[in-house]
């Protein structure tokens, strides 16, 4: 048997980073070994990896010795932020979530070119600025600098990667299906007492993925290898318009879901916590829908994904969580 390869995993106990950890662990081809990047290898989610046969170590995307440290010796990196991490009102006034993006991506760019890695995977999406441009309808944030701070500053790392002429795949997500179970994204119940969904979509389109797909679509990039290498690729399960997501989850849930569209100022009144940049972000999927879902080519990301879900697959092993959040 020839020596397995390592692949070092940032945000191993994430969904992206778990997603490809467990189809690493559970590939017949046993082509590479897995290092499991976290902060805390004590959490019962990195435990239950080093129990599947993961390699644990603790790392942190803002200490770069340990980052370097966790590349040694690896073939391969998988590298992702996280946005939404949970952060103390310091840290909040440090520096904005799209800074602590951009920092932590140099620190794994610099770390995959001191360790030498050969192939690195970031997970990142489009820059929305290159769509809306000043377009004064969508309010900026951050200072004015970002549209939707947590696609445009993915985007912005990307440059990051090659600046260190790191040997690298940009892997563009999208929507989640898991979402769908998330109150206020997924149905809630009208005062009518019908589920309801009020994404701002309008009639357009929005790519979706169940996000385990996106770790194994990493494990077939991987194995592709230098094809791969420098490319974009953008990924989705399915493309539906928000209407078809209700059909859907009509026949699942089998209870009436219907799509109440807001508008984009709606959804930014409405008061919660990112609601700005969660309505810019959908006008973006809206109003861009013919090139974002144009780049996401169902046929590729199957080739690499073999198991690539639908919603329908989706929805059949989630049933009873999506009944759970709504009861």
């Amino acid at each position: 048997m020839t020596e397995q390869k390592l692949i070092a995993v940032v945000g191993a106990t994430g969904s992206q980073g778990g997603g490809l950890v467990r189809a690493i662990l559970a590939d017949p081809d046993r082509q590479f070994a897995v290092r499991a990047l976290t902060r805390n290898p004590q959490s019962a989610k990195a435990q239950e990896l080093a129990s599947a046969g993961a390699e644990v170590v603790q790392a942190d995307l803002d200490d770069e010795a340990s980052v370097r440290k966790a590349f040694d010796g690896a073939h391969g990196a998988f590298v992702v932020t996280n946005y939404w991490v949970e952060r103390t009102p310091e840290e909040e006034a440090a520096r904005t979530r799209a800074e602590m993006e951009l920092e932590q991506a140099e620190i794994a760019a610099r770390a995959a070119k001191d360790a030498d890695v050969q192939h690195v995977i970031w997970s990142t999406l489009e820059d929305t600025r290159e769509h809306f441009g000043d377009d004064e309808r969508v309010p900026s944030l951050d200072d004015g600098r970002y549209k939707v701070p947590h696609f445009d500053a993915k985007g912005e790392g990307n440059e990051l990667f090659m600046k260190y002429g790191v040997p690298t795949t940009f892997l563009q997500t999208t929507f989640y299906f898991d979402s769908m179970a998330i109150p206020g994204v997924g149905p809630v119940r009208g005062e009518d007492g019908k589920l309801v969904i009020s994404l701002p979509m309008a009639d357009q389109p929005l790519s979706g993925i169940a996000s385990e797909d996106i770790g194994k679509t990493a494990l077939g990039i991987f194995k592709r290898g230098e094809e791969f290498v420098g490319r974009t690729v953008s990924v989705a399960g399915e493309h539906l318009t928000v209407d078809q997501y209700a059909a859907k989850l009509t026949e699942a849930l089998g209870e009436e879901v219907v799509y109440r569209p807001l508008t984009w100022d709606e959804f930014r009144a409405l008061g919660i916590p990112s609601g700005v940049e969660m309505a810019n972000m959908f006008q973006f999927y809206a109003e861009d829908s013919d090139r974002f879902t144009g780049d996401r080519d169902l046929e590729l990301a199957r080739e690499l994904n073999p198991e690539l879900k639908s919603f329908d697959d989706w929805l059949a092993d989630h049933k009873n969580q999506l009944k759970a959040a709504i009861n």
